[in-house]
């Protein structure tokens, strides 16, 4: 699709939406909030705030090009190279363990215009970005759209993911189809009392299945140029959490009774008891654990899979910390 094409998407997506402004419905949440006067359960008003913008070679190496976590080299100035990464402050799940708490929750960010905000996509793809990588984009959309717009309007031409917590709206998501390039969503949870326990949702799989359903009919397959970057399609991500490999299991089951197999599963490994993480979750998860999940994903034959095995003996270099210039400490 061309950018003149996108452009248009992204007028009709920003009429479509605009209610939202004044009684938001963007998350499955739908608290209604009027967001010119008072925040939603995501603390996020009409304004958008970032915490990060930046190369991140952490992701998949479909989207970061970053081949091994335990070597430091990168490319040579001036190549292609990191997932550009653009942190949004805020969230509308709010999960007790999450890496990014001081961000999700303790909203620590700084308020940007939409211009600014095109204008730092720009920056990026001229520091050799694969992609425009937007970190929880949910109840942000609105001015990411706006800025999308302007950046599009100027030059930006590398392709858009759209890294979420899975937990979306069908209805919502059908506006984003031909804007989208690449869905990166987490299936976390396919047991109710566990998602209630962990992010106060009891509906997160109900919603999310749907989510990624809607994101395969949009992207129903992951296009690969002949760097292996993904230009296009879904990658589903499922981080393990410690004594629920059975949970796991049947999200897995669920994945390849529904979704053709032209899509990457990426299953990580590096969960880390931190910020409010209940106490029977205050541990890693064992290396057998792992790979009782990994087993069964090779059962059953997924076509594109990218694992996570123990990078490290202590996976806590692999919590980002916001109040530094790089928070990925270990990169």
């Amino acid at each position: 699709m061309d950018i003149s094409e996108k452009i248009k998407k992204i007028d009709k997506a920003l009429e479509a939406l605009s209610e939202n402004r004044h009684s938001c419905r963007l998350c499955p949440r739908q608290c209604s909030v009027d967001r010119e006067k008072e925040s939603g359960y995501c603390s996020a008003g009409n304004d958008v705030y970032i915490s990060h913008a930046g190369l991140h070679f952490g992701e998949e190496p479909v989207l970061s090009g970053y081949k091994d976590y335990r070597k430091k080299s990168r490319k040579s100035p001036g190549s292609s190279s990191g997932s550009g990464t653009i942190f949004f402050t805020g969230c509308h799940l709010k999960c007790l363990f999450c890496q990014n708490h001081q961000i999700s929750w303790g909203n620590q960010g700084s308020k940007i215009s939409t211009t600014g905000l095109a204008r730092k996509m720009l920056e990026i793809q001229k520091k050799g970005a694969l992609n425009i990588n937007l970190v929880s984009p949910t109840h942000m959309i609105l001015p990411i759209l706006s800025a999308l717009k302007k950046a599009y309007e100027t030059g930006l031409s590398i392709p858009l993911v759209y890294n979420s917590c899975g937990y979306e709206r069908d209805v919502i998501l059908k506006n984003l189809e031909g804007i989208i390039d690449i869905y990166l969503p987490d299936i976390k949870y396919f047991s109710s009392q566990l998602s209630k326990q962990l992010s106060g949702v009891s509906d997160y799989f109900d919603h999310t299945k749907r989510a990624i359903l809607e994101m395969s009919r949009q992207q129903p397959e992951l296009v690969l140029d002949r760097g292996k970057t993904a230009q296009r399609g879904l990658i589903i991500r499922h981080l393990i959490l410690p004594g629920q490999v059975n949970d796991s299991i049947k999200i897995l089951n669920w994945i390849k009774e529904n979704i053709s197999n032209s899509f990457g599963l990426s299953l990580m490994s590096q969960f880390y008891p931190c910020f409010k993480t209940p106490l029977e979750f205050q541990k890693k998860i064992s290396p057998y654990e792992y790979k009782q999940v990994l087993e069964t994903a090779q059962m059953l034959e997924f076509k594109e899979m990218y694992i996570q095995p123990d990078l490290f003996s202590d996976n806590r270099h692999l919590i980002p910390d916001f109040k530094l210039k790089n928070p990925f400490r270990w990169e």
